[in-house]
């Protein structure tokens, strides 16, 4: 059984770099047809895909965060992270890291295929 765990800081100071990592279990990021995405849900608020990185390495980034975005693996350890730059206030939400058999973009957990149980990162000066 596959299964994702976020990890990173839960409170980060304006204009920091967040970094988060997600560990898959129970199956291997560089699967076949497999997508693995960061989604974050702010508070009161519905949930926002980041982006993804594909089992071969590429990346795609929402477009409205490109710019600040970053999704790296490691093969060896079977994670990939998400490098976010420059965080304000509004970028506090629960991040959730996810995979699914395709490169179609969802924002709902039953879009994919494994989700993990999400990460609290608060932006505060």
């Amino acid at each position: 059984q596959v299964q994702l765990q976020e990890s990173g800081p839960g409170l980060m100071k304006p204009s920091q770099t967040l970094s988060l990592a997600c560990t898959v279990s129970g199956g291997s990021i560089t699967t076949d047809n497999y997508y693995w995405s960061w989604v974050r849900q702010p508070p009161g608020k519905g949930l926002e895909w980041i982006g993804y990185i594909s089992y071969t390495g590429n990346t795609y980034y929402n477009p409205s965060l490109k710019s600040r975005t970053a999704i790296l693996r490691d093969t060896s350890r079977n994670q990939f992270t998400l490098q976010l730059t420059s965080v304000t206030p509004e970028d506090t939400a629960v991040y959730y890291c996810a995979g699914r058999s395709d490169r179609r973009i969802g924002t709902t957990p039953q879009e994919y295929d494994y989700w993990g149980q999400g990460t609290q990162v608060t932006v505060s000066s």
